[in-house]
């Protein structure tokens, strides 16, 4: 099955590459990704989180792909890869979107991934650390 699901990844990743629209940069966006359990929505745990290390999971290091393949350098959904996926990512840098979306929250999406959309579960090659690491970078980069 994580066969079939990297294999619908690179594919799409191929049809963004040669696709010249874009479908992010969506402000307001309507989202539908699940709530995760409020044991962990409630939690914040970006305070001893690495900034630095964060940026380099979003930007390059994170597997199966960088955050930044789908949701742009500039955390605006715009990333190559985006462009094929419907619903178009997490515009990080709207606020309207956003306002609501605890480090938890987000903490939950990145490793248990969101059905109905193009994002994966990053809960099996990324630690919980890592994780936060990454929450941390997007809400201090993105989200201010």
């Amino acid at each position: 099955m994580r066969t079939s699901k990297l294999l619908l990844l690179f594919i799409a990743i191929l049809l963004a590459i040669s696709s010249s629209a874009n479908a992010g940069g969506v402000c307001p966006q309507d989202r539908k990704t699940k709530a995760g359990p409020v044991n962990i929505v409630g939690t914040d745990q970006t305070a001893g989180a690495n900034l630095e290390h964060g940026k380099a999971l979003y930007e390059k290091d994170a597997k199966p792909m960088a955050c930044k393949v789908c949701h742009g350098d500039a955390g605006d959904g715009t990333g190559k890869a985006g462009a094929s996926l419907t619903p178009a990512p997490l515009n990080f840098t709207c606020k309207e979107t956003t306002k609501g979306i605890s480090p938890g929250q987000l903490f939950y999406t990145i490793k248990e991934g969101s059905v109905g959309t193009g994002m994966t579960a990053f809960g099996k090659t990324l630690s919980d650390k890592d994780i936060w690491d990454v929450v941390k970078y997007i809400q201090a980069t993105f989200m201010k």
